[in-house]
């Protein structure tokens, strides 16, 4: 790590920095294992300050989103040690292997999260996902606060972008009146990671930790489905502790796909056609249902 960078950030922590480890990166952020001059170990994101895109907002967002999940005391989450228009710095967690008790316990956390609740859907501070804008706008009603604010934008995206055809962008576009009506009771907002794949759990100390968020007011299935997407070790304990906790609306199940869509086309708008068939598919789940 260079001085202007150690610099940087001893100045957004408040600490000195003693030293730095590079962990790589992504999307356009560098990673560190910093050593500070107490002997505290951190973990930091770095901006490339020649990067116009939405870093400096991504840490904003990442850092309340954190806090706001910390406030719940429900599934433990780093805590923030600095955060500026160039970094974020975080507590450095010690990554174990995932255990079936661990996961149990991760399911029981999840669950008292969600039911920690959000006063609506979406978040008072502006959004970012992967290093793209996402938008928290508030609403009332799920169904279409997620429509609005999750489905329709990453569609326009990937169609501005020829990932996506027209015939595309109308297959995905009819599912909204029978995602209405597949989205099951009404529920309050629930207090939600709002990335909840399983590279976004941590096990440590025989417990998930959350880690990235895009956190917000949503749906708690949302982050059911996001462990599901990807394959999250144990999920039938998660799964299994969590409904002892706060049970599901029947017909969860067929909802999978409806909740998948969002991360899908993410996906579709970073990596490009390798998802496509994916999010088409869950679209037409969606229409089958």
């Amino acid at each position: 790590m260079d001085a202007a960078t150690s610099a940087r950030l001893a100045a957004a922590v408040g600490r000195d920095v003693a030293g730095a480890r590079s962990l790589g990166g992504q999307h356009g952020v560098a990673h560190y294992r910093l050593e500070l001059a107490d002997g505290t170990v951190a973990f930091a994101k770095v901006r490339n300050p020649l990067d116009h895109g939405n870093g400096a907002a991504g840490f904003a967002a990442e850092a309340a989103g954190l806090r706001w999940l910390a406030a719940a005391e429900a599934v433990p989450v780093p805590s923030v040690f600095g955060c500026d228009a160039d970094c974020l710095i975080t507590e450095w967690v010690d990554a174990d292997a995932p255990r079936p008790d661990a996961a149990s316990q991760f399911g029981r956390d999840l669950a008292v999260l969600h039911l920690a609740g959000s006063t609506q859907f979406g978040a008072p501070w502006p959004g970012v996902i992967a290093g793209l804008e996402l938008p928290n706008d508030p609403g009332d009603t799920w169904p279409e606060w997620y429509w609005t604010n999750r489905v329709l934008p990453y569609t326009r995206l990937a169609r501005d972008a020829g990932t996506l055809t027209k015939a595309d962008v109308a297959q995905i576009e009819s599912a909204r009146a029978r995602s209405l009506e597949l989205a099951g009771p009404a529920e309050p907002p629930s207090r939600i990671h709002g990335d909840c794949w399983s590279g976004n759990v941590l096990w440590s100390g025989g417990r998930g930790w959350l880690i990235d968020p895009a956190a917000h007011g949503g749906h708690r299935e949302t982050d059911l489905a996001m462990l599901a997407l990807f394959g999250t070790p144990y999920l039938d304990r998660i799964m299994g502790a969590y409904q002892e906790v706060a049970p599901l609306a029947d017909g969860w199940r067929n909802r999978v796909p409806l909740h998948q869509l969002h991360p899908l086309l993410v996906h579709v708008c970073l990596f490009g056609e390798s998802y496509r068939d994916a999010a088409l598919h869950a679209a037409r789940l969606v229409l089958a249902a």
